[in-house]
């Protein structure tokens, strides 16, 4: 019975795609082990820094074939914090991303380009403001694997420049594009 068990195990796992390290992950916002970042030029004299303090998101990795990796997250844009009240009433106003009439901004990527050493692109459809187009995040792999509790963890930074008028977004002086700066850890399902 136990060589029957045995061999049954054996053929199974031989049947088994070879290569399927695919893992699923959850961002961690619950930990705060994850961040979307902005910085905008303030008049031409100084830059605004802020985040989006509410968030989700999962992706999709397997280092043996990063480009079937995916990706998708949704911001609450009425969580939008620049650390100065007034200031992100004003930015969430209809003056500029009009968070009360478009709260959440989405992203699900579409392809993701392995570059070699642990760079990638990850093209997607960003929808901000009502307004659907595609964008390029650099992006880095930061490390993976196991965490203090049992779990598994992987990690990304990420970069692009958003130009507002893509987006509808009223410009302001020079206030132009946003650079956007992304810091991703998953905890794997």
């Amino acid at each position: 019975m136990k060589k029957t068990l045995i061999a049954t195990g054996m053929a199974v796992a031989m049947m088994l795609p070879l290569g399927a390290n695919a893992a699923d992950y959850v961002i961690d916002t619950k930990g705060a082990h994850a961040s979307i970042n902005f910085k905008v030029s303030h008049l031409g004299y100084s830059f605004i820094k802020g985040r989006f303090n509410t968030f989700s998101g999962e992706f999709s990795y397997d280092p043996a074939d990063v480009d079937a990796s995916s990706v998708e997250v949704v911001v609450d844009t009425t969580s939008l914090d620049s650390n100065h009240a007034e200031r992100d009433k004003h930015i969430r106003s209809s003056d500029f991303i009009d968070a009360s009439k478009f709260s959440e901004a989405t992203f699900k990527s579409t392809a993701v380009k392995d570059k070699g050493d642990g760079k990638l692109d990850v093209m997607g459809d960003l929808t901000l403001h009502g307004v659907t187009k595609p964008i390029t995040i650099e992006a880095e792999f930061v490390g993976a694997g196991q965490d203090p509790w049992g779990g598994e963890r992987a990690g990304f930074n990420g970069t692009t420049r958003l130009e507002l008028a893509d987006f509808k977004i009223p410009v302001m002086g020079d206030s132009s594009y946003v650079d956007m700066e992304l810091h991703v850890e998953g905890v794997k399902k």
